[in-house]
């Protein structure tokens, strides 16, 4: 997948789409809180259950996207494009 990192009036928005069996679940949200907590931005889990701060894990696993479900990330602040670039990577290798 190559990311394609978009500008917004709310941020930077990259959209990925999950592709886990058993959906976002308990290990794989705190793997991806743990990611973004690396960032200084804000970064934003979005999907059509509602958003969630991405780097609060309870956030995440409160969202409950489909397993197959489209998101989109939308990070604000000094390093924003590398936080989504990171992400991007993480959301490549991520598996059930």
């Amino acid at each position: 997948m190559s990311a394609v990192i978009e500008e917004t009036p709310r941020g930077l928005a990259l959209r990925i789409s999950l592709t886990l069996r058993g959906g976002l679940h308990a290990r794989p949200a705190a793997r991806l809180a743990q990611e973004a907590q690396r960032h200084a931005s804000d970064i934003l889990l979005i999907c059509d259950n509602g958003e969630a701060d991405a780097k609060s894990m309870l956030d995440v696993l409160s969202l409950s996207p489909d397993p197959d479900a489209e998101l989109t990330l939308l990070a604000s602040g000094p390093d924003a494009r590398a936080a989504l670039e990171a992400l991007a990577r993480f959301f490549n290798t991520l598996q059930d």
